[in-house]
C-alpha cells in the first residue's frame, strides 16, 4: 500500500491501477451544488471523485474538476452504467454521454451500477466495458450491488474480472460473504453509506473510541473501513464535516476497538437490495 500526497493510502486494484482508498462522493447531491461541493472536496485533499449517470450530476462534477487545475493524472473519477442502459445496444453510448457531460477523455474507474433482476443484459455490458477499457475510455472496470451469485457469472465469462465491486457496507452492514468472494477474485471491496446513513454513528462501540482517541464518531468509522482493507467514499456538503472526513490518519484503531465494532452486525441494510431492485 502506497501514500499520496495527500497522504491518502492508495489501493492496488487487480489490473494494475492505484486508487485512493478514501474518495468522495456525490449521491443526492444536486448538479448546481455538485460543483461546490466537489471544488471543496479538492482543496481539502480528495483526488478520487465518485458519481454516476444516475445522481444527474456529472456535469457539476466536471466543471470542479476544470475549474480546480488539477492535472488529469492526478484526479481518479468514478461514474456508473444505469440499468436502463445494459445491454450491447446502449453501454457504449451511456459512457460516451458521461465523458461529455464530466468533460473528460477517460475515467478511471466505470462500475456496472446495479445487476438488475430481470435480466441478464448486465452480462452483455460486461463484454462491452471490456473493449472500452480496452480502447482507453475507462482505466478499469467493474461492478457496483453485485452478489456473489452475479460476480460469479461475470467471472465464469472467462474475461476479465471486476476491479472493484462497490456494495453498501458498513458495521450495521458488513456484507461478509460478498466481501469474502471479492476478496478470492482479488476484487477490490468498495463501501457506499459507510456510515449507515448516521445510523452506525450513535453505536456505544463508535462513541466509546471516538471518546478514547479525541475524533469523531464518523472518523472512527471510516478508519475502520480504511483498515478493513475497504475502498470508502463518504459524502458530505459541509466543509467542515468533508475535512473532519478526511483527517483520519493520525490515530489508528487498536485490535480491540475494531472487533468492537465488527461485532455490530446486524443485516442493518439502509437502501435497495440487489436481488430485488430493478431501478
Amino acid at each position: 500500500m502506497n501514500t499520496t500526497s495527500t497522504n491518502v493510502p492508495t489501493i492496488t486494484l487487480n489490473n494494475g491501477v492505484t486508487m485512493p482508498q478514501l474518495g468522495f462522493g456525490v449521491f443526492q447531491v444536486s448538479d448546481e451544488e455538485t460543483t461546490a461541493a466537489v471544488a471543496t472536496a479538492l482543496e481539502t485533499g480528495y483526488r478520487s471523485i465518485d458519481t454516476a449517470a444516475i445522481y444527474g450530476n456529472e456535469a457539476g462534477v466536471g466543471r470542479a474538476l476544470a475549474e480546480s487545475g488539477i492535472p488529469r493524472e492526478e484526479l481518479f473519477i468514478t461514474t456508473k452504467l444505469w440499468l436502463a442502459d445494459l445491454g450491447r445496444e446502449k453501454t457504449r453510448a451511456a459512457l460516451l454521454t458521461s465523458l461529455e457531460k464530466l468533460g473528460l477523455d477517460y475515467v478511471d474507474l466505470y462500475l456496472i451500477h446495479w445487476p438488475g433482476t430481470d435480466t441478464d443484459a448486465y452480462l452483455e455490458s460486461w463484454q462491452v466495458l471490456e473493449e472500452l477499457k480496452a480502447e482507453g475510455l475507462t482505466r478499469a472496470i467493474g461492478v457496483s450491488n453485485f452478489l456473489p451469485e452475479q460476480l460469479e457469472r461475470i467471472v465464469a465469462l472467462g474475461g476479465t474480472i471486476p476491479a472493484v465491486n462497490q456494495v453498501e457496507l458498513h458495521p450495521l452492514l458488513q456484507n461478509r460473504e460478498t466481501a469474502a468472494v471479492n476478496l478470492a477474485h482479488g476484487i477490490a471491496t468498495e463501501a457506499w453509506s459507510p456510515l449507515a446513513q448516521g445510523a452506525a454513528l450513535t453505536e456505544p462501540a463508535v462513541l466509546a473510541a471516538a471518546q478514547a482517541h479525541g475524533v469523531t464518531p464518523a472518523q472512527v468509522v471510516i478508519r475502520w473501513h480504511l483498515q478493513s482493507g475497504n475502498l470508502v467514499i463518504p459524502k458530505s456538503v459541509t466543509a467542515s464535516r468533508m475535512a473532519s472526513n478526511f483527517d483520519v490518519f493520525g490515530f489508528e484503531l487498536g485490535a480491540e476497538e475494531m472487533t468492537a465494532i465488527d461485532v455490530l452486525e446486524r443485516d442493518g441494510r439502509t437502501g435497495p437490495h440487489p436481488l430485488t431492485f430493478n431501478g
